[in-house]
């Protein structure tokens, strides 16, 4: 395309906190233009994650949004069509997918502009929806794993016990797969109505959280659990200290105060349990290592819903709700 500086595009902004979807304006922006290390990207689809609507619900002020108005998303697959003056990686024409800054957001728009080493190539195995699918929750599941738990997923290391809760969600439903690439033996929790779903992705033992078995995440085997991965809210460590294992712990994907008080509590009594809030951090690599996953078919991007452009107001209050299996997806048509 000619000088992004010069054209205009349709996106979708907030210009406050709160509101939910009916804050959302479909409106005209200018197109950015990449910076020197950055590429402008068409943007063929993208995803909804909690997060979004958590900053634009104000969970993060005064630090996200930076300012307003804010075009909310980051994880997006689409086309190159213009190159920072430094990019070596891509030409105009590839397919990619890519993690955008939290600060800039930017992905619920037509055009969006991705650093170069945030952005991987997409083959034709992958399509755009299960590629934008990727980069938040595939990679919070992936690093949970393998750095914050330590756990190898190539069958190499030593047998372990995980328990992944909100295991049909957008980030459990890629822990239990990835986690089943290793020595892993996964239980899972999630609704009745998505045991099957679940049982499906590879999990062992699925508890349904609203018994009391499960909401007490007593493993139907009697096991203890060298890690659970937190991906719901409202659980407390005193629930989850029982069947720990006695190095056990507890990764949370949605720490709160409690969380980090309680991380700093278990620290200073040089607890052999611990509860470790967890935030992810996206690199090139790891994102790499995902997308070919799916290519190999070892990992699949469990979709729930797509919408419209149009209609992105509609997926945004999906993702409100709270009860996706998998992810919630937007597409340019």
């Amino acid at each position: 395309m000619a000088s992004s500086a010069a054209k205009l595009m349709k996106a979708v902004w907030y210009d406050t906190y709160g509101g939910g979807s009916s804050a959302l304006k479909h409106v005209e922006a200018p197109v950015p233009a990449p910076l020197k290390d950055e590429v402008l990207i068409k943007v063929e689809a993208t995803t909804v994650n909690p997060i979004d609507c958590k900053i634009q619900g104000g969970m993060l002020r005064p630090i996200l949004p930076r300012k307003f108005p804010f075009i909310p998303l980051t994880d997006i697959a689409g086309e190159v069509v213009e190159l920072g003056s430094e990019v070596t990686k891509f030409k105009a024409g590839d397919k990619v997918v890519a993690k955008l800054s939290d600060t800039a957001g930017g992905g619920l728009a037509e055009y969006a502009v991705a650093k170069e080493n945030l952005t991987v190539a997409r083959p034709p195995e992958v399509s755009a929806a299960e590629a934008a699918a990727l980069p938040v929750a595939g990679l919070t599941a992936l690093q949970t794993l393998t750095e914050t738990v330590g756990l190898k997923l190539d069958k190499s290391g030593p047998e372990a016990n995980v328990l992944i809760t909100a295991a049909s969600g957008g980030v459990g439903h890629y822990a239990v797969q990835l986690a089943k690439l290793g020595n892993i033996h996964v239980t899972a929790t999630c609704g009745a109505r998505n045991f099957d779903f679940v049982k499906s992705l590879g999990a062992d033992e699925v508890l349904d959280y609203r018994t009391p078995e499960g909401a007490a995440v007593i493993s139907p085997s009697g096991k203890k659990y060298d890690a659970v991965i937190n991906c719901t809210t409202g659980i407390p460590f005193t629930t989850f200290e029982p069947q720990l294992g006695d190095n056990g712990k507890v990764v949370d994907l949605t720490p709160g105060a409690g969380t980090f008080a309680n991380f700093a509590l278990k620290k200073l009594t040089f607890s052999k349990k611990q509860v470790v809030p967890f935030l992810v951090s996206c690199k090139g690599e790891n994102l790499e290592y995902l997308v070919n996953l799916v290519r190999e078919g070892k990992l699949k991007t469990v979709i729930d819903s797509k919408f419209p452009f149009t209609e992105a107001g509609q997926a945004w209050a999906k993702s409100v709700d709270g009860h996706a299996v998998g992810k919630i997806i937007i597409e340019h048509c």
